[in-house]
């Protein structure tokens, strides 16, 4: 019996999305919950899995096409399946069944700063480059074990990922694993990190991704539309180190990690409900302010398919622990491109810190409809007057975004000192 897998619904007000890839043919045999598209929304990458199991009779999408929720993608013969639209549980050939396998491996976390970025330098303990490719190209219809940020990693430097030997559990494939192959045994003309002398022409075209369509038009209206002030100041972070430090073991035995944007969106919540129009909406067309209730707050995000804003809510019911927690995995989730729409929406306030890239003050743009957004730059020691000499205190640079419409200067300014003294003087929070 013929049956069809249409789009499903992919997150409120989500309508259609861009076929990344394609990852099953005609005549693969499938599995339910077995990915079959890779999918990109306005503000995520994910894997489409299936809802019907059979065999492959037609693919009606391709790559790089837009389609919309309850397009028709494939269309199955379920009888290959017993007829009840449910796998097998043993697949008829050994070769299915180790295909198959990787598939149920669970993904290994993998360093941010692998996924946020695709020119990391050549590690000095590679092993030495096999003569020949490791493995042949997996079967068009076999799902390959690897992340989508991997797979688009693979594809942006040239490198076909079935071809790629996974070092993870299940053979699951990493960044790591696709800069090893390129450097190793890339086909000439890729672009790889053991080659760059491949030509290239003068000038390269390529198309917006959605997300970067989506951020460069918001990003656009927001500049354009706000008229922005950003203040400048300095917080003594040396006490709040020190407490981070004595408590990350904890946080790292709840699952998470003990980070200073944590702690600081903790003291930001805090600041909002002492200066409730920094969390607040302009409605110019009914003029009127809407002033937020609940403290939603988003966290600038850095990854592969460029800036997304998830957002943790109710900062200010939850201690620092769990902010922790859950900041360490939304920000997995970002990076992996597995943010859902409701991840992403409702924030109130943004915090962007750029401190891990070395940047020390900067200009962060309001994201509108919101109208303050605090940008935290690296922290560095340096020397402090203490009434009687100089002595080292880890200082962090601070910069305040806000619509000066709504916010003016000097409440910037006391809110901006608040967070500062609640950083320095943490039983501020308390009063």
């Amino acid at each position: 019996m013929a049956v069809e897998f249409k789009l499903p619904d992919l997150g409120e007000n989500v309508k259609s999305a861009d076929i990344v890839d394609v990852l099953v043919n005609v005549g693969d045999v499938i599995a339910a919950d077995q990915p079959v598209l890779e999918a990109e929304t306005d503000k995520a990458v994910m894997e489409i899995p299936s809802t019907v199991a059979g065999k492959v009779t037609a693919v009606n999408v391709k790559k790089g096409e837009t389609i919309n929720v309850g397009h028709v993608v494939l269309t199955v013969d379920d009888s290959a399946a017993g007829g009840d639209g449910k796998a097998e549980e043993k697949p008829a050939k050994k070769e299915e069944a180790k295909q198959e396998a990787p598939a149920k491996q669970e993904e290994p976390a993998s360093d941010s700063r692998e996924a946020a970025s695709s020119s990391a330098p050549e590690e000095k303990s590679a092993p030495p480059a096999p003569s020949a490719p490791s493995k042949p190209a997996a079967p068009r219809g076999a799902p390959v074990p690897a992340a989508p940020s991997v797979r688009q990693f693979a594809r942006e430097i040239g490198i076909d990922v079935s071809l790629v030997e996974g070092s993870g559990p299940g053979g699951r494939i990493s960044v790591d694993d696709v800069k090893h192959f390129a450097r190793t045994q890339g086909t000439p003309g890729s672009k790889t990190a053991a080659s760059g002398s491949a030509a290239k022409p003068a000038v390269q075209r390529e198309p917006m991704s959605k997300v970067r369509k989506v951020t460069a038009a918001h990003m656009a209206r927001c500049w354009n539309e706000v008229p922005h002030v950003t203040i400048f100041d300095k917080a003594d972070v040396t006490d709040l180190e020190a407490l981070r430090q004595k408590f990350k073991r904890k946080a790292e035995a709840a699952g998470g990690k003990l980070t200073i944007t944590a702690m600081f969106m903790k003291i930001t919540a805090a600041a909002l409900k002492q200066f409730p129009t920094l969390n607040a909406s302009l409605d110019m067309e009914t003029a009127e302010i809407e002033y937020h209730n609940v403290y939603h707050l988003g966290c600038a995000a850095d990854t592969p398919r460029g800036l997304v804003v998830p957002v943790l809510r109710d900062v200010d019911q939850k201690n620092i622990i769990e902010l922790a927690v859950e900041l360490t995995e939304i920000s997995k989730k970002a990076r992996d491109g597995k943010l859902l729409p409701d991840d992403m929406s409702g924030g109130t306030f943004t915090i962007t810190n750029l401190g891990s890239i070395g940047t020390g003050f900067f200009t962060p743009i309001v994201n509108t409809p919101q109208v303050a957004i605090l940008g935290m730059g690296r922290a560095v020691n340096e020397p402090v007057w203490d009434g009687k000499q100089f002595v080292p205190r880890l200082m962090a640079p601070l910069s305040l975004s806000f619509d000066h419409r709504l916010v003016d200067g000097a409440d910037g300014a006391r809110c901006l000192r608040w967070i500062i003294d609640a950083v320095e003087n943490p039983l501020l929070m308390a009063m």
